[in-house]
């Protein structure tokens, strides 16, 4: 495998998914390639993480 660079889907910015990260995601079995850079994914888990924490909030 060799490193291959996308293009996020949130901000538009490329990033590298590189040779090692392929080979993470094959081994666990993902199909897709990452549509968000690592900043982007970083993001939209915590604001995930937020909104869940907040629905658990009121019940």
């Amino acid at each position: 495998m060799t490193d291959k660079v996308l293009t996020c889907r949130d901000c538009g910015k490329e990033f590298t998914f590189t040779a090692g990260e392929q080979e993470f995601y094959a081994e666990k079995g993902f199909e897709h390639e990452p549509t968000r850079c690592p900043e982007c994914r970083k993001a939209y888990k915590a604001q995930r993480a937020a909104a869940r924490n907040r629905h658990n909030d009121n019940k």
